[in-house]
């Protein structure tokens, strides 16, 4: 792969994914648009972006496949209209760019429980997202749909860490669909589904994630 492109990369799955493509001798550049500039390294390719104003024409959009990795909580948020921005406006706006710039890979971080007729707002979402991505016209598409992450998160939060401590407690007893998914494990299966580029659509549910 000589270049993918990697949406997220400062969130608890992207850092992992940033690690392992970095790490990855199969990639010749990793392309990790920021709004903050990242530590550098001599095959990434971080353009400083703003969200609101993407140039559509900027070379930087030009990959071979792409992961996303982007999203954020309702609280972090701070309304259902800003959850929308990030988790549906901000990936689509990035997928129908580099597909139009030739990207025929996507790999996608989605949820457990994504459908578009769900009653939860989060994971309908996150259906309404798989739905829109479907339809950009990727050769080959992937939506991997982790429950709870375990991982270290720069951003404390309280009721996510108490649910990942009962859930991580709880483990031996609990569905093999909800339990705690390492970040790390995501990530390396969202970069296994980008270099196989298996053709069609893909979802991978949470408990089909090799740990």
């Amino acid at each position: 792969m000589d270049r993918l492109l990697l949406a997220g990369s400062t969130g608890l799955v992207g850092q992992a994914a940033l690690a392992l493509a970095l790490s990855d001798d199969r990639i010749g550049t990793v392309i990790a648009p920021t709004r903050r500039p990242l530590p550098s390294h001599p095959r990434l390719l971080n353009p400083v972006i703003d969200f609101e104003r993407l140039d559509a024409d900027a070379d930087h959009w030009r990959a071979d496949a792409m992961i996303c990795a982007l999203g954020t909580t309702l609280r972090d948020a701070g309304s259902r209209a800003a959850f929308v921005r990030v988790d549906f406006d901000y990936p689509l706006a990035l997928a129908r760019l580099l597909h139009r710039h030739g990207a025929r890979t996507l790999a996608v971080v989605s949820a457990t429980g994504a459908r578009v007729d769900s009653r939860v707002f989060y994971s309908r979402t996150k259906g309404e997202l798989e739905q829109a991505l479907a339809a950009c016209g990727f050769a080959s598409l992937t939506f991997v749909r982790p429950a709870l992450l375990g991982g270290e998160r720069t951003q404390r939060r309280t009721g996510e860490h108490f649910a990942l401590r009962l859930l991580t407690a709880l483990d031996p007893i609990v569905p093999a669909r909800y339990r705690v998914v390492p970040a790390t494990a995501v990530a390396a299966t969202l970069l296994d589904a980008a270099h196989a580029a298996v053709p069609g659509v893909r979802i991978i549910e949470s408990e089909a994630i090799p740990r």
